[in-house]
């Protein structure tokens, strides 16, 4: 029988999941619940409506999670509008354990290519960067500063999974360039003037690529301390690109570049 009351303690369970429970991840839709089980993810509990339960799709997951033990709750219509904190809820939505990365997870893959978002505020902006890094071939993510999230459930869902499977850590901005520098990555800053186009650097050795927030960028310092600056070239009079659309821009170039080393 599907529970149907919002009073419910499923409905604080999964709300304070939502709202930044330090110690686990909401994931909302079958995309991302299908990801988390194929990266392993510890997934604690999850619910489907009983319609979606009648889906292929969901039932399969629904299926698998169960295999594994783990409780897949059926609910209301309601209570899956008060548990997921998107506008139109997919259907069902999990709850697992927020992964936790070591310094050595972060660095420790073959050729670092580290991308640290710094100040990246919008969390779905910040998804979108993890979501190309990965794609790119970046070894890890770093969340610095003040940027969002990178587990909130919006950055997530903008991540489209990859913050499930690339080494993601959130760390203060001089933590994460002296992480870099104590691995032997280079300091490499996006910064739109006195940088040398991005095609110019030599982006195959280790190194770590510092983007900055939405509006500002880098602040003056970071990009001065910083051992490189790069630029991605622009057709006037266009100054600035999204940071999503940068880092991947910057991120092929590496790949580019080491593809023919």
């Amino acid at each position: 029988m599907a529970i149907t009351s919002r009073q419910n303690p499923i409905v604080t369970r999964f709300r304070d999941a939502a709202n930044g429970d330090a110690a686990v991840v909401l994931l909302d839709g079958a995309h991302l619940v299908a990801d988390a089980i194929a990266a392993h993810a510890s997934i604690a509990a999850a619910a489907v409506t009983t319609a979606s339960r009648a889906k292929p799709e969901i039932a399969a997951i629904a299926d698998s999670l169960e295999r594994r033990g783990i409780d897949v709750t059926t609910v209301g219509v309601s209570v899956m509008n008060a548990i997921s904190p998107v506008r139109t809820p997919t259907g069902i939505v999990a709850i697992a354990e927020r992964p936790a990365r070591a310094l050595d997870d972060v660095f420790g893959r073959g050729v670092p290519l580290v991308v640290v978002a710094i100040d990246v505020q919008d969390p779905g902006n910040l998804g979108a960067i993890v979501r190309v890094a990965e794609a790119g071939g970046a070894s890890s993510l770093i969340a610095a500063g003040v940027s969002a999230d990178p587990f909130s459930w919006k950055a997530l869902r903008g991540s489209m999974g990859s913050s499930l499977r690339l080494p993601v850590a959130r760390l203060s901005i001089d933590n994460a360039i002296a992480g870099a520098r104590q691995h032997g990555c280079r300091i490499v800053a996006a910064a739109p003037r006195d940088a040398q186009p991005m095609y110019a650097a030599d982006l195959t050795g280790p190194f770590a690529l510092l983007i900055g927030g939405e509006g500002r960028g880098l602040p003056a310092a970071i990009v001065d301390a910083a051992d490189e600056r790069v630029a991605v070239p622009m057709q006037p009079p266009v100054e600035s690109l999204n940071a999503a659309v940068a880092t991947g821009l910057i991120v092929y170039e590496a790949r580019r570049q080491r593809a023919r080393r």
